[in-house]
């Protein structure tokens, strides 16, 4: 068996608690940033607990969509990304989102038709919107086109100015 004893005085017992208290509190603060959305913006409400929400989010770019979702599933973000995963990451990272925090986690990704995009006829149902959504936060996604050789981007609404060709070749 092992004795150890230690005299305390005042200045050591005040160091070590202190030490302790900074190790605890830079502890709640990584596992409070452990499952929380990583976006830059504080601007962009990225609430998407309900159908309502979801919406409004995309709303708040200028997108108009049917609100009944197109698809809806679960999707696990894979634990190691590959080249095309780190270039869908590169998107997210534009757009003030990054998928790096939610590796290996199951998600719910929703899919809506976008009715208002530039170059598109409202009922033309080839632009949808996907949305990302983590414990009811949006962590991520895109609008895209259906077509071959169609286009990727983040939900920021495209200049009037360009044309469908224009965005298809970005």
């Amino acid at each position: 068996m092992f004795v150890f004893s230690l005299r305390a005085n005042k200045p050591k017992l005040i160091a070590v608690l202190c030490g302790v208290v900074v190790i605890l509190v830079a502890l709640v603060l990584v596992l409070r940033e452990n499952g929380k959305p990583v976006v830059n913006s504080e601007s962009i409400n990225c609430k998407a607990g309900n159908a309502e929400e979801r919406v409004t989010f995309l709303s708040q770019f200028g997108w108009k969509i049917d609100e009944d979702p197109v698809e809806v599933s679960e999707v696990i973000i894979p634990s190691e990304f590959n080249d095309t995963y780190e270039s869908y990451n590169a998107v997210q990272k534009n757009q003030g989102m990054n998928l790096e925090a939610y590796k290996g986690k199951r998600v719910k990704r929703w899919v809506y038709e976008v009715k208002n995009y530039p170059g598109y006829a409202a009922n033309s149902e080839c632009i949808r919107a996907t949305m990302l959504v983590y414990d009811g936060i949006v962590i991520g996604g895109d609008v895209s086109s259906l077509e071959l050789n169609g286009f990727m981007q983040g939900f920021e609404f495209p200049d009037e100015a360009l044309s469908a060709t224009t965005m298809k070749t970005q």
